[in-house]
């Protein structure tokens, strides 16, 4: 069961060539999905791009059918001041629930606020997540993302 706090990300395999990406967008944009949040990772051959949008089923959907391969995981989101040291606290945390980072990306929300989103290993997602709300760290629910 994942915590209501689990946000559905899809990563999506994309060959290192020319337009690939442009193709992602324009059928995300033709089906009226809005990517709330993303981060693209690539070496010489390949990358991958990760994407939460604001209808993921759909969104796994339009893009399977358009043949590109795809994977659907779970990550979370917190939400801490815009200041030094708040992805410090956040990250403290789960060293010290001996929880690894497989990786992570943010944006800021607003002038105060930065969004932090997490992937962690899918069995440590639970733990995860009752490690930052007993700490007061602030979890974003996924209608945040979601339309």
């Amino acid at each position: 069961m994942i915590n209501k706090y689990g946000i559905k990300q899809l990563s999506i395999f994309l060959e290192n060539r020319k337009g690939r990406l442009l193709e992602v967008t324009k059928a995300l944009k033709d089906a009226a999905i809005n990517i709330r949040a993303l981060a693209l990772a690539e070496s010489a051959e390949f990358g991958i791009l990760r994407l939460v949008v604001n209808n993921p089923e759909k969104a796994k959907s339009v893009l399977s059918s358009a043949g590109f391969t795809l994977r659907e995981q779970y990550v979370f989101a917190v939400e801490v001041p815009d200041e030094p040291g708040s992805f410090y606290k956040v990250v403290k945390v789960l060293s010290d629930a001996d929880i690894n980072i497989d990786y992570t990306y943010a944006f800021v929300g607003d002038s105060s606020k930065a969004v932090l989103i997490f992937k962690v290993p899918s069995e440590k997602l639970e733990a995860a997540l009752t490690a930052l709300e007993k700490s007061g760290i602030g979890l974003v629910e996924p209608m945040f993302f979601y339309d």
